[in-house]
């Protein structure tokens, strides 16, 4: 398959010598802060906005008489369920997810989950002494943290004196986060006096204080709350046309992702003339793409039998704030560089090559080191992972992480040919 080399949009301007990646940094990853070439494989979370709302998970409007005092058990209805999620999928598999999370308690100061989870869905028990009789108000809850969250990556960045320097900048990958503190539970009354917005001020307000509820003379056991009725009713219509929203998002992208499996023809590709090899600093192996449709891009040893598979070329190259998206296409196979779309959302899926076509899931940003140091980071746009390898070894499949390969096997060089 021929690919067109015509005039390229951006230039790759890279040295074609490689050399051993740096050791990988143990700086913080901070805005503006130096990186290493080692940290061009990589990539860290950033919190850009927070907000914690006490929220209440389970409540009971109960009514204590004279002669009902003492510890009960109190079945509680739910009033809303919060679930951990990071991103559009909502998973919480990957490192980056971990330490997206680990970011927002860090700073906030609270102690959040940092795994998958959720609030209870089902009616739970809150056992309680009461002291006093009157009209109580038996919940659990907790401290919901929302907001959003960006990524660093290391990219070379011009110095103000024409110097170059690498440093760790904005990537193109945003988005929300949802996650608890620990829960609460306990018993409240319209009389108590309580801290302003917190968890058991959010219960004392779900209970009907003031009203013939309250202050009339009723029996022992369960007191309906219109206010907890009304509450639980908003939250339930609120997440679902939360959970319409995600679904229909997903498919979405999902649609994009996938796109035309069997494309008749490949995507016009505008390639620039220079082949490159995508190579293992300093070492013999390098990005192999695949002769079989099921198999991936594999490091491998070039030599006679190569028949061009381990040489690639960019196209359809675009730059933004220095940094360069493009598809890699494949001279030995007609193919371009993509994550299997139904493994996409996976930790250590696997890369490979398939029809050019106009797909997400076929472009990756390139993080380069400064002018005359060919060493690259790649990172695929629709899964915002970047590329690296398990192990040095003959054989070894390119793969996704997302947080890349902290130990700077996920940095690579692009040389010429």
């Amino acid at each position: 398959m021929a690919c067109a080399a015509s005039a390229a949009v951006a230039t790759v301007g890279l040295a074609v010598s490689p050399a051993a990646a740096a050791p990988a940094t143990t700086t913080q990853a901070e805005p503006g802060g130096a990186c290493t070439a080692a940290d061009l494989g990589t990539r860290h979370p950033y919190i850009k906005s927070s907000e914690v709302t006490p929220t209440i998970t389970h409540f009971k409007g109960w009514y204590v008489t004279e002669g009902s005092t003492g510890t009960q058990s109190v079945n509680t209805s739910v009033q809303t369920t919060i679930s951990v999620s990071v991103g559009l999928t909502g998973n919480v598999e990957g490192s980056f997810e971990f330490e997206t999370l680990g970011k927002v308690g860090a700073s906030l100061g609270l102690n959040v989950q940092v795994n998958y989870t959720s609030t209870s869905s089902t009616s739970t028990s809150v056992t309680w002494n009461f002291r006093n009789p009157g009209y109580y108000g038996l919940y659990k809850g907790t401290k919901k943290v929302t907001g959003t969250y960006g990524s660093l990556n290391c990219n070379r960045v011009q110095q103000g004196d024409g110097s170059w320097a690498l440093k760790w900048i904005e990537g193109a990958d945003t988005g929300s986060y949802t996650t608890f503190t620990t829960l609460e539970e306990g018993a409240v009354r319209c009389e108590d006096k309580v801290p302003a917005n917190s968890i058991m001020r959010k219960a004392q307000d779900l209970l009907d204080c003031g009203s013939a509820t309250a202050t009339a003379k009723h029996p022992a056991g369960p007191v309906p709350s219109a206010k907890a009725a009304k509450a639980g009713h908003e939250a339930e219509k609120a997440a679902k046309a939360g959970h319409e929203a995600e679904k229909a998002a997903k498919a979405e992208k999902s649609v994009k992702a996938t796109g035309s499996p069997a494309p008749a023809t490949r995507a016009a590709l505008d390639c620039q003339p220079a082949v490159y090899k995508i190579d293992v600093p300093g070492k013999p192996l390098n990005w192999s793409a695949p002769l079989l449709a099921n198999d991936g891009i594999r490091l491998r040893e070039s030599n006679w039998t190569s028949a061009h598979l381990d040489n690639w070329r960019l196209c359809n190259v675009t730059e933004r704030n220095g940094v360069i998206e493009a598809s890699l296409w494949n001279w030995g196979n007609g193919g371009c560089a993509t994550v299997p779309a139904d493994i996409a959302n996976q930790e250590q899926a696997y890369l490979t090559t398939a029809t050019c076509g106009e797909d997400d899931l076929q472009r990756f940003y390139i993080y380069r080191d400064v002018p005359g140091s060919s060493k690259i980071g790649v990172q695929n746009k629709y899964t915002g992972f970047m590329m690296g390898h398990d192990r040095y070894a003959d054989g070894e499949l390119i793969r996704q992480y997302s947080s890349g390969r902290q130990d700077g096997t996920g940095t690579y060089t692009l040389t010429g040919v």
